[in-house]
C-alpha cells in the first residue's frame, strides 16, 4: 500500500484527532506541513478546491474531513479497533455533540482570549470560510466573552461521563468518541496555558486525556509538499469499490460539484465514481497531480449534479 501523507499542521485540532487515531493503531505516516490560512498552492490541487485541515492522501486518493479519514484508517486497519460494536452507536452521537455544540465555543473562547498569539490573518481567514466579514480585535475578544460560558456549561459534562468510573468516554473501550471530545479540549491549551484554569478543576478529565494523549501519534517523517504532488502525479487511484447509491443520487459517471453544508463550502467538481451511505468520491484531473480521486463523507456534504 502507498504511504499515509497526512496533511496538517502542529495546533489544529481536528489535525490532533487524526494524529491520535494513526496513534492509536501504530501506523506510521508522512507528514506534510501546509499553511493554516489561505491559498494554500500546494493541497488544493490534491483536492480540487477543498482547503480544510487536515487531508489524508494515500497514492492518488485524496480523503477530506476527519469523519471520513478515521473510518478509512479503520477500514485499512481494522485493529485495534475505534467502532467497537457495542459502542458505535452512542460513540457517533457523541462524536456529533462534540464537533457541532461543544468545539465551535471552544474555538471562539480560545481564540479571543489568545489573540495575541495566533497566526497573522488567522481570525480573517476563518471569517471569510463562514462567510462573514474580517473581525477586528474587539469584536474577537467579545466573541470570546460570550462563548465563555458555553464552555464552562459543557465541560461539566465531559466530566459526567467519566463520573462512573469508566476509563473510556463511550464505555469500556476506546472509540472514536475518546478523539472527538479530546481534540476539542486539547484546544484549549494548545496554543498557550492561558485558559489551562477551565480544565484545573476536573481530575477525572485530566486522567482520560493522558490516557487518551498515550495514544501518541504514531512513527511519522517529514515530506515537502512538492513530492506529495509528485507522488500523486505518478500514482494510479485505487479501483472503486461497488456503490450503493440511493435511487435519488446521480449516477455514476456524472459530472457532479461537491461542497460542505457549513462553512469552507469550496466546491469540488469532478466525476461521480463511488458512493455509498456513507462516501461520496469524484474523479478529477489536474496539470500538477493528473488523475486523482477526491472522497468526501456523504454526511455534512452537498452533492449536485453539474447541468
Amino acid at each position: 500500500m502507498p504511504d499515509l501523507i497526512l496533511h496538517h499542521y502542529d495546533f489544529s485540532n481536528y489535525s490532533e484527532k487524526v494524529r491520535l487515531a494513526l496513534g492509536y493503531k501504530g501506523l506510521a505516516w508522512r507528514s506534510v506541513t501546509i499553511p493554516p490560512v489561505a491559498p494554500k498552492p500546494d493541497l488544493t490541487p490534491l483536492t480540487g478546491g477543498y482547503r480544510r485541515t487536515p487531508v489524508l492522501q494515500v497514492g492518488a486518493d485524496i480523503y477530506c474531513d476527519t469523519s471520513l479519514i478515521v473510518r478509512e484508517l479503520e477500514r485499512r486497519f481494522p485493529a485495534p479497533t475505534l467502532f467497537p460494536a457495542a459502542l458505535s452507536a452512542s460513540a457517533d452521537a457523541i462524536v456529533y455533540w462534540a464537533e457541532n455544540r461543544l468545539f465551535r465555543p471552544v474555538s471562539l473562547y480560545v481564540s479571543g482570549s489568545n489573540i495575541d498569539h495566533l497566526p497573522q490573518g488567522l481570525q480573517t481567514d476563518r471569517a471569510l470560510m463562514r462567510g462573514l466579514p474580517p473581525p477586528d480585535a474587539a469584536t474577537v475578544q467579545r466573541a470570546a466573552r460570550r462563548n465563555a460560558p458555553l464552555v464552562r456549561a459543557q465541560i461539566p459534562q465531559v466530566d459526567a461521563m467519566l463520573a462512573d468510573g469508566r476509563a473510556w468516554i463511550a464505555g469500556p473501550a476506546p472509540t472514536v468518541a475518546d478523539l472527538a471530545v479530546y481534540h476539542a479540549l486539547w484546544f484549549i491549551t494548545a496554543r498557550t496555558a492561558l485558559l489551562a484554569h477551565e480544565l484545573a478543576p476536573y481530575p477525572r478529565i485530566a486522567a482520560w486525556m493522558s490516557r487518551v494523549r498515550d495514544f501518541g501519534h504514531g512513527a511519522s517523517t517529514p515530506l515537502d509538499a512538492s513530492e506529495a504532488l509528485r507522488i500523486a502525479a505518478t500514482a494510479t487511484p485505487e479501483a472503486a469499490r461497488p456503490s450503493q447509491p440511493f435511487a435519488e443520487d446521480p449516477p455514476l459517471g456524472s459530472a457532479v460539484r461537491i461542497r460542505a453544508d457549513d462553512y469552507g463550502r469550496d466546491p469540488v467538481e469532478g466525476t461521480l465514481v463511488f458512493i455509498d451511505p456513507g462516501e461520496i468520491a469524484v474523479r478529477r484531473d489536474d496539470e500538477q497531480t493528473g488523475t486523482t480521486v477526491v472522497h468526501f463523507p456523504r454526511l455534512g456534504y452537498d452533492l449536485r449534479p453539474l447541468r
